[in-house]
């Protein structure tokens, strides 16, 4: 009987380099068979993350552990732990069952072609296993290299940017094929990534990280709709901020925030005092055009199929952008029209 998979834990984890310190005391703790992505832009040390956890780099401070294995001083080949690069670093002048079986090796000439067999299928790239890599499409490359990493059937899988060499088209199609893989076999996946789409799309949750320090963990839905901070807020998608401060109570989380346009309710993100500086944060397409609320004029209207984006001014020239159904009329522009926020759309977040 299979042992249940473990659960990833890092403590206090700490990498410098030199005085530059690229991980800073990350704590986390990521359940068995969870699909996790670190988000964030170059430079923000999620890929030394991976590398931390992958044993490719030593920590400075803290700990990993995997069940109950201490990892932090284990090589990177006696970890139950693999890594995928976004290079794929397949070999050319091996066929892509000679890839998938590269480090199979003490486990029998039979038991390496039924295990090769058997990912070729998870991958669905059955009759493919006599082809040679450059033979196959961006997105098959990238289900090779991903069965290779699969083929010891490690405990956690590391991805970092697995997607970023192919084109928008084959990566939507393919984050679907690697969520659907992940599914089927219950090991943990970690994915880097600077694509705030894809880790929505693939994530059961989200580390978002900033100069070394996951600053929010949460469900995609959760990060996008109640962000810690403008930071997140920004990340996770297009959004507006009016800046402004904090009023009175309204009901329940809702405080008013007093602008240069007027008082806007909205809830609040942590806890700050009457008159601190805050901004108040909205995404376009929870902006109401047309409804009682602050006066705007009407810039500019793109189609965007499905979507109107309307770029708005507010009275002392700030900008605004919604995003409406198509369906809709569009406002022409040079309109004046007013824009309303619900309660329940608008972040306060410390300014």
């Amino acid at each position: 009987m299979s042992s249940p998979p473990p659960r990833l834990v890092l403590d206090g984890l700490t990498k410098d380099f030199g005085h530059d310190r690229a991980v800073d005391d990350v704590t986390l703790t990521l359940e068995p068979g969870e699909f996790f992505c670190l988000l964030g832009p170059s430079g923000c040390g999620k890929s030394t993350l991976l590398r931390l956890i992958a044993g490719f780099e030593r920590p400075s401070a803290g700990r990993i552990q995997l069940g109950d294995q201490d990892l932090s001083g284990l090589p990177p080949h006696r970890r139950p732990v693999n890594m995928m690069f976004q290079s794929y670093a397949l070999f050319p002048h091996m066929s892509v069952a000679d890839n998938i079986a590269y480090g199979l090796k003490g486990i029998g000439k039979a038991a390496v072609a039924a295990r090769v067999a058997d990912l070729l299928r998870l991958v669905r790239l059955e009759g493919f296993g006599g082809r040679r890599p450059e033979t196959l499409s961006g997105g098959q490359r990238q289900r090779v290299a991903l069965a290779r990493a699969l083929a010891r059937e490690p405990k956690l899988l590391l991805l970092d940017e697995p997607l970023g060499a192919l084109d928008r088209g084959l990566r939507e199609e393919t984050q679907g094929e690697l969520r659907a893989v992940q599914r089927r076999l219950g090991t943990a996946f970690v994915v880097v990534t600077h694509d705030p789409e894809e880790a929505m799309m693939l994530a059961d949750r989200i580390g978002v990280m900033e100069a070394g320090r996951l600053v929010q963990i949460g469900p995609p839905a959760e990060l996008y709709r109640r962000p810690a901070n403008r930071y997140v807020a920004g990340l996770l998608g297009d959004v507006n901020l009016i800046p402004g401060r904090l009023g009175p109570h309204g009901s329940g989380d809702d405080r008013f925030v007093e602008t240069a346009h007027g008082p806007i309710q909205g809830i609040v993100a942590a806890s700050l005092a009457k008159g601190a500086a805050v901004v108040v944060a909205v995404r376009p397409e929870d902006l109401v055009l047309g409804a009682e609320g602050l006066p705007v004029t009407v810039t500019e209207t793109t189609f965007l199929g499905d979507r109107l984006r309307s770029t708005l001014r507010l009275p002392d020239g700030s900008p605004l952008r919604a995003s409406t159904r198509s369906t809709n009329a569009p406002i022409p522009s040079g309109s004046e029209t007013h824009v309303s926020f619900a309660v329940k759309a608008t972040m306060i977040l410390p300014a």
